[in-house]
């Protein structure tokens, strides 16, 4: 019979805080979505992660902020609030994931960050999938933006984990 700790936890990488100190849509998606993962009993735990960006809160507060609005109890959020790339998000978390007992973790991410993404965690040994929401209301242009750039990320990336 499966345990609570066979569930994974959900990872939910940063994305930017507005100058006013909200989520921008993107972090707002993806907290979002993190919840109704929580809510629908598919995951355990969630974790925010990112630092503090160009402007305050951390993008990890934030997210714990929006779960918690959501109805998810503060008691199964834990923060990441020190990183500031996509590699520093799931290094990071590694910590709170060890407390945890776990190293089974969905990612929520966007559709166009979630190949680099899981690259990222399968390199620091995670079980990980990834789980996207939907992209509503972004205008085709900013999309096709978000893909353009991750493409030459994606590329360091490899670069970096085939040296060592």
């Amino acid at each position: 019979m499966a345990g609570i700790l066979d569930q994974p936890v959900a990872l939910v990488l940063g994305a930017a805080v507005w100058a006013d100190g909200h989520a921008s849509p993107t972090l707002r998606r993806r907290a979002s979505h993190a919840a109704q993962l929580y809510l629908d009993g598919q995951v355990r735990h969630i974790i925010g992660c990112g630092g503090v960006g160009h402007h305050p809160p951390s993008e990890a507060a934030v997210i714990r902020g929006i779960c918690m609005e959501l109805g998810v109890p503060e008691r199964d959020i834990s923060l990441e609030d020190t990183s500031t790339t996509t590699l520093e998000n799931i290094n990071n978390a590694r910590p709170v994931l060890a407390h945890l007992e776990t190293n089974s973790v969905v990612l929520v991410t966007d559709h166009y960050h979630a190949l680099r993404a899981k690259l990222i965690a399968k390199h620091f040994g995670m079980d990980a999938t990834v789980s996207s929401p939907q992209n509503k209301g972004t205008k085709p242009l900013r999309t096709l933006k978000s893909y353009a750039r991750e493409g030459p990320a994606l590329m360091l990336y490899v670069i970096r984990f085939m040296r060592g």
